[in-house]
């Protein structure tokens, strides 16, 4: 057999040559299909994304989440929770400390909340009105006083801060620093609309050491029954909580009394 060498330099054979074209033209065919199939991929992976995000919702659980929609509910119970520890009769609702057994502060029992009269009927007294609360800060013992605080709404907030000592004074501070509460007498002042005004017989201002004359009782935990068919489509929430409250010193505690 005789073995047929092509010089260098010289084409190769035409069939060969095809061959290579052809190779090369399936391989372009096939990273333009590969690259057409991983665009609509991802094309889907967006959209998938998108409804994802458009449908999430918050997942609920069985504590009080401050992102969650039920934290709404949670807030309006705290809302209403102050009415209760204030006036509350004990009948499914905490015993407030206005509705607590109380008796003038001279013959008040160590169960008794001591009462301060104001020096006039339904009013303060004409003349020299602050004396009244020189009184009721002082009809409270001085283990308490450390820690004491005024109660009072707005309106008899407003009738307040209009008193001054024999100075020209007024009784009533306002906080310099941002957060903290004003002052009366030295001693921070609670505004809380749920305490009466001032009225014939209303105890429209409580003085003392909350934290050791009232106490609270309340369950950890916050129940919530999720409800999607009631009001579509919306969804709502019901939320129970078991709280419990009532005085657990009456020494702790005084009231001034409008009567």
């Amino acid at each position: 057999m005789t073995e047929v060498k092509a010089a260098a330099g010289a084409d190769m054979p035409g069939d060969l040559g095809a061959e290579m074209l052809g190779f090369v033209s399936e391989l372009k065919a096939f990273r333009s299909d590969i690259q057409k199939r991983l665009e609509a991929q991802e094309d889907r992976m967006t959209m998938l994304d998108r409804k994802t995000l458009s449908r999430a919702r918050a997942p609920l659980s069985a504590e009080a989440d401050a992102g969650a929609p039920h934290q709404k509910a949670f807030d309006a119970y705290v809302r209403h929770g102050d009415d209760g520890a204030l006036s509350g009769d004990g009948t499914n609702k905490p015993k407030g400390f206005l509705t607590h057994a109380r008796a003038a502060n001279a013959t008040a029992t160590n169960v008794q909340i001591g009462t301060i009269a104001s020096g006039a009927t339904g009013d303060f007294a004409a003349t020299n009105p602050a004396n009244a609360l020189i009184d009721l800060v002082y009809a409270l013992g001085a283990q308490y006083r450390a820690n004491a605080t005024f109660v009072m709404n707005s309106k008899t907030a407003a009738a307040v801060r209009k008193m001054r000592d024999t100075d020209g004074r007024f009784l009533w501070a306002d906080s310099l620093a941002m957060g903290q509460p004003p002052q009366l007498l030295g001693y921070p002042v609670l505004l809380c609309e749920d305490m009466p005004d001032i009225a014939n017989g209303s105890a429209s201002i409580a003085f003392g050491d909350f934290k050791s004359g009232y106490t609270i009782v309340e369950r950890p935990d916050l129940r919530v029954l999720r409800d999607p068919f009631s009001a579509k489509p919306h969804v709502l929430f019901y939320a129970t909580k078991r709280v419990g409250g009532g005085v657990t010193d009456a020494r702790a505690i005084k009231l001034m009394v409008f009567g």
